[in-house]
C-alpha cells in the first residue's frame, strides 16, 4: 500500500522518477540518467496531508551525495521551523517554502545515521492554517533504498 502511495506521488511529479532500482517496505530507489542523479525516497506512514516525503539524493558529476530533503505534507507556516527527528536525535532543518534540508554535509551524515538505527523518523512544523505537521516515516527500507541509489549512481 505505501509503495504504491510512494509510486504515486512519483507519477503526480514525473520529473522526479526515471529508473527504478528498487523497492522496499515504503521506500524506493531510482536513477535519472539524464541528470545524472539517483535518490532513495520515503513515503510516510501518517501524515497531515497527501504529498509529503524524505528523499536523500547522489549527484556523482557534482561530487554531491547523501543530501537529505524533504517535502512537507502540507503548506507550512513562513515563520515555522522544520525539525527531523530520528533515533532519539532531532534535526533543524533549513526550510525554504514546504521543503527542508539539512544544513550542511555533517547534519546530513548525521541524520542519514539516525535514519539508519531508528525504527522511525518524524517531520514536524507549523501549517498555514496554524495546525501541527507532523508527517511519520517508518525506516525499515530505508537503508537499502539509500544503498541502492548509492550504488546506482557509481555507474553513471
Amino acid at each position: 500500500m505505501r509503495i504504491a502511495l510512494l509510486l504515486a506521488i512519483l507519477a503526480a511529479t514525473p520529473a522526479l522518477a526515471k529508473e527504478r532500482l528498487g523497492a522496499w517496505q515504503s521506500w524506493a530507489a531510482f536513477r535519472d540518467a539524464e541528470t545524472p542523479r539517483c535518490y532513495a525516497i520515503g513515503a510516510p506512514e501518517e501524515s497531515s496531508g497527501e504529498r509529503g516525503y524524505v528523499s536523500i539524493g547522489f549527484w556523482p558529476r557534482r561530487g554531491l551525495g547523501h543530501q537529505v530533503y524533504v517535502h512537507l505534507s502540507r503548506e507550512r507556516s513562513s515563520n515555522s521551523a522544520i525539525t527531523l527527528s530520528a533515533g532519539g536525535r532531532r534535526f533543524r532543518l533549513v526550510a525554504k517554502g514546504d521543503y527542508g534540508w539539512a544544513k550542511d554535509r555533517q547534519t546530513d551524515l548525521a541524520i542519514i545515521a539516525a535514519i539508519r538505527s531508528s525504527a522511525s523518523l518524524s517531520i514536524t512544523s507549523m501549517a498555514s492554517d496554524g495546525r501541527n505537521i507532523v508527517d511519520a516515516y517508518a525506516t525499515r527500507g530505508a537503508a537499502s533504498a539509500i544503498d541502492a541509489a548509492a550504488l546506482g549512481c557509481v555507474r553513471q
